[in-house]
């Protein structure tokens, strides 16, 4: 998928990889895309919420073994 920004939130607990997605969305622009790494098991829900409590609007998420992937589209 195409992509305008990465972050990689490996290493992070909840509610750090939220915080950084937040902090990285304000740098870009309406629609723009990033990519988000992390491996807290705790993202897989932390990260939904925050997309449909803040508008954002998350076009895929996937789990390659304790990697979790994220395609957050800035509302």
């Amino acid at each position: 998928m195409k992509y305008d920004d990465e972050l990689d939130a490996t290493g992070l607990l909840c509610p750090l990889p939220v915080l950084k997605i937040r902090k990285r969305l304000k740098s870009l622009e309406t629609n723009q895309i990033v990519k988000v790494i992390a491996d807290d098991p705790a993202a897989i829900v932390d990260v939904p919420h925050f997309c449909r409590e803040q508008g954002h609007k998350l076009l895929k998420n996937q789990k390659d073994d304790k990697i979790l992937t994220f395609f957050v589209q800035k509302k």
